[in-house]
């Protein structure tokens, strides 16, 4: 490394001209390619969607269009390895998106929504609709795949007073 190399480094200074932005961060980068695959989705359908028409029926067929690229197997309520974690054998059972994929998918259309121009009141990635599918897209995951999903337990938090007595509340 040259000294100058060094002293750039030293003095916070970078070798990017200044008019070049910032490189966007790995979750920047995953949330505008997933907003655009969404506005294509929208614009492939027929006839074609517009954002403002949007809604979470939409974002539900999106949803379910990507469960055909998904990689995660989820046994059929007949299969023998129905609620096994690892099945000993194949099976032809369909692959489809993790929830843990879709949750974050969501999270992250959500914000690009609103970072868009869309407002929070009809943010259709917020929708109360979609949380139910997540969640039952979770339950029924974990029950095929034979593992148990647990609610995490709120810890109890002690709390003492002045005087030295308890005043132990609950937290989320």
């Amino acid at each position: 490394m040259s000294n100058d190399r060094g002293k750039q480094i030293a003095e916070g200074s970078s070798s990017r001209p200044a008019s070049e932005p910032a490189p966007l961060s790995r979750y920047e980068s995953q949330k505008r390619r997933d907003w655009n695959t969404f506005g294509q989705y929208l614009k492939n359908q027929r006839p074609p969607v517009s954002l403002s028409q949007c809604n979470y029926s939409h974002v539900l067929e999106f949803l379910r269009y990507l469960d055909q690229f998904g990689k995660t197997k989820v046994h059929l309520h007949g299969c023998i390895f129905y609620g096994q974690p690892e099945p000993p054998a194949p099976c032809t059972c369909p692959l489809k998106q993790a929830w843990g994929s879709l949750d974050a998918l969501i999270g992250r259309l959500r914000a690009a929504y609103e970072e868009n121009g869309g407002s929070p009141e009809t943010n259709p990635f917020g929708s109360g609709t979609i949380r139910v599918y997540l969640r039952e897209v979770r339950e029924s995951q974990a029950k095929a795949r034979g593992i148990p999903y647990k609610k995490k337990k709120k810890k109890k938090v002690e709390n003492k007073g002045a005087d030295g007595s308890d005043h132990s509340m609950q937290s989320s």
